[in-house]
C-alpha cells in the first residue's frame, strides 16, 4: 500500500473558516497567507519550509475572528497559541516565528497562559 509523502514541520497553523470568521474575511486571509507562505518558501512542502497551514472549522471565538490556533513543539514541550482579530501582517508574523523557531508574537494572542 502506498502512503502519502510526509513533510516535517515546525508548527501547524489552523485558521478558522467558521461562518463568523468568514464574515470577517478569513477566506481572503487564508488565501493571502497561503500565497505568501508559498512565495517565501515557508510552506511545509517547499525546500526549507516548515509551516503547515490548514483551514479549520469553528475555533470558538466567533465574535473576535478571524481566529488562528498554532501548535508546535518547542524545547521538548507542546506549545499552543491562540490569536483573535487576526489580520495579514499579524498572521505573517506568527508564521515567520514558527518557521524561525522564535517566540510567538503577543499581539492578538489569548488563551492559555504564556510560558
Amino acid at each position: 500500500m502506498t502512503r502519502p509523502k510526509y513533510f516535517s514541520t515546525n508548527g501547524h497553523l489552523l485558521l478558522c473558516q467558521g461562518q463568523s470568521c468568514q464574515q470577517r474575511d478569513s477566506v481572503l486571509l487564508h488565501k493571502a497567507l497561503w500565497n505568501w507562505l508559498e512565495r517565501e518558501g515557508l510552506a511545509y512542502y517547499k525546500q526549507g519550509g516548515t509551516v503547515r497551514l490548514t483551514q479549520s472549522g469553528c475555533l470558538g471565538a466567533c465574535k473576535y475572528g478571524p481566529t488562528l490556533c498554532v501548535y508546535r513543539e518547542r524545547e521538548g514541550q507542546l506549545e499552543q497559541a491562540w490569536y483573535a482579530g487576526l489580520d495579514f501582517p499579524a498572521a505573517k508574523a506568527v508564521a515567520q516565528a514558527v518557521q524561525d523557531g522564535a517566540d510567538l508574537p503577543v499581539t492578538g494572542r489569548y488563551g492559555p497562559p504564556q510560558p
